[in-house]
């Protein structure tokens, strides 16, 4: 089954016979009762029911509907609903700062909002007229469960070039963009090209699906309508990224293929050094969203007993899908090959994407080999920034979208990213400096390295406990350019967006006062 509809998916999926049995960390939000083994003829009826529902609540073709909740795959679920419904979800993290949400709210202006009663209060300035909560009643808004599902509606269609769903930037470096997708760049351009049993790395019918990640984001989207059209026996979900919360599950479920936030294998590896690890099935790991640095690597892929275990690691972003992709094995993991660096990135999806390195300040194209702006021209580009059009503008470079990383494209065709624009450094990666140090910091969770405007970078160094030996950062930092003492943080002391990721920008201002280093112009 190819994907084509996002509201009738479950439907088209149950009517093809797929046989995958859904297993969830915790129940779904919008069916809290119904415990967390879920087959797909269940899950094309709950999308049905809460189609419905939303139609009883005053959702209208057409409308935008904005979803805002708790971290969990139902977010996907809904969204499939509201698009049956006729109407644009928009799903926006429930992690976003209160007055990132109530700015991107009233950008959105949306018809309606589902979410929870903790939540509610955060969004109040938008106030659209239909206000759904998952969890219990509240005043001024309708309970989900309490709406009529007795009269079901045919799906709404629509063009393949209307607005499907609106997702948002991860906000490393600011307030996030609200990217909008057509059913055209983002299921017919990304997910039918996932969409297929690839030899190796495609997705089989015995297989056993770990997902791991941040639902509101558009990589989850689309993930979803890859697996319902290649089916597997399991799929397993997590929502957090506790390892001992998570390793029941599973145990009781191994994994043969695991997709997660970078952050989450961060968080998740310790359970790699356990007997009888729960990874120990796996043959293919999938990261996209950021960077996995190479001792992460190194765990999970000598965790595995599979004779050749392989990690598919993807770059893109919410506008473009995924631009590269590349391949790392445990063989050059172990002996740490330098080519086999996370910051190689691999060469653009081939027919599909291209890839220009040029001068940040003329524009122009820098020989190969040379560090510049990356430039790509890819036909799964995003609609646009929903009410930020002269930004969207912008960022166009003739025929060609600024990524807003500085990078190097090699003679090979492949790509290495050395930093955000807005976080580059004169004569310094910063983010290779990072993978150097977490390789001498075995104790390091992660490493940031934050520009200053006057004097040497800052390095954040992330630890268990938020202590460091002074010797061993003597010792690693031996050889390098000229660094700062460290800041020493816990993991929860560090500023991140709903993937996980560091926000950059907030740390900075919080450890320096002052803000990025670079420009800012391309962000």
């Amino acid at each position: 089954m190819r994907p084509h509809d996002m509201g009738t998916l479950f439907d088209e999926a149950a009517a093809s016979g797929a046989r995958t049995v859904f297993h969830l960390d915790r129940p779904l939000d919008i069916a809290p009762d119904a415990g967390t083994r879920w087959s797909v003829p269940e899950l094309a009826d709950l999308v049905r029911v809460t189609a419905t529902r939303l139609a009883a609540a005053g959702v209208r073709p057409g409308d935008r509907v904005a979803i805002v909740k708790d971290n969990h795959w139902d977010y996907d679920l809904l969204a499939c609903a509201a698009v049956r419904a006729g109407a644009v979800p928009a799903l926006l993290s429930a992690r976003l700062e209160p007055e990132t949400l109530r700015t991107l709210l009233e950008r959105l202006r949306p018809a309606a909002l589902v979410t929870t009663t903790a939540l509610l209060a955060h969004c109040r300035a938008a106030s659209p007229p239909v206000r759904v909560t998952l969890d219990a009643e509240a005043p001024g808004a309708v309970h989900l469960a309490t709406l009529d599902a007795g009269r079901p509606r045919p799906p709404v269609r629509r063009s393949d070039d209307d607005p499907l769903v609106i997702h948002h930037t991860s906000g490393t470096t600011g307030v996030p963009k609200l990217v909008v997708h057509s059913t055209r760049t983002l299921v017919h351009k990304l997910a039918r090209f996932e969409a297929v049993r690839y030899p190796g790395i495609g997705i089989r019918r015995d297989d056993v699906l770990l997902n791991a990640s941040a639902y509101a984001h558009g990589r989850a989207f689309c993930w979803t309508a890859v697996v319902l059209s290649t089916p597997p026996a399991e799929v397993v979900l997590l929502t957090g990224d506790d390892p001992d919360t998570a390793d029941p599950l599973l145990r009781t479920h191994p994994p043969t293929v695991v997709e997660a936030l970078p952050a989450t294998y961060v968080r998740m590896r310790p359970l790699t050094n356990r007997l009888d690890n729960p990874f120990r099935r796996v043959r293919l790991y999938v990261s996209t969203y950021d960077a996995v640095h190479p001792p992460v690597l190194r765990a999970y892929l000598t965790a595995t007993r599979h004779a050749r275990p392989v990690w598919l690691q993807g770059w893109g972003q919410t506008e473009t899908g995924p631009l590269t992709f590349r391949f790392h094995t445990r063989r050059a993991a172990l002996a740490r090959d330098t080519r086999s660096t996370a910051r190689r990135l691999g060469r653009p999806v081939p027919g599909r994407t291209r890839l220009r390195a040029v001068d940040p300040d003329t524009l122009r194209p820098v020989p190969r080999g040379r560090p510049g702006l990356l430039l790509v021209r890819t036909a799964a580009l995003a609609l646009g920034y929903l009410a930020e059009d002269e930004r969207w503008d912008a960022k166009r470079v003739g025929g060609w979208w600024c990524t807003g990383d500085i990078g190097v494209l090699h003679r090979d065709g492949g790509v290495s990213v050395l930093d955000r624009e807005v976080d580059s450094l004169p004569h310094l990666s910063c983010l290779r400096t990072e993978d150097l140090l977490e390789e001498r910091l075995p104790e390091a969770l992660e490493c940031v390295l934050l520009g200053a405007a006057d004097g040497d970078p800052l390095p954040v160094v992330v630890t268990a406990d938020g202590q460091l030996d002074p010797g061993a950062w003597k010792e690693a930092t031996n050889g390098l350019p000229a660094l700062r003492e460290p800041a020493v943080l816990s993991w929860d002391d560090v500023p991140r967006t709903g993937t996980g990721k560091v926000r950059r920008a907030a740390l900075a201002r919080r450890l320096t006062g002052t803000g990025p280093a670079g420009t800012g112009r391309w962000t």
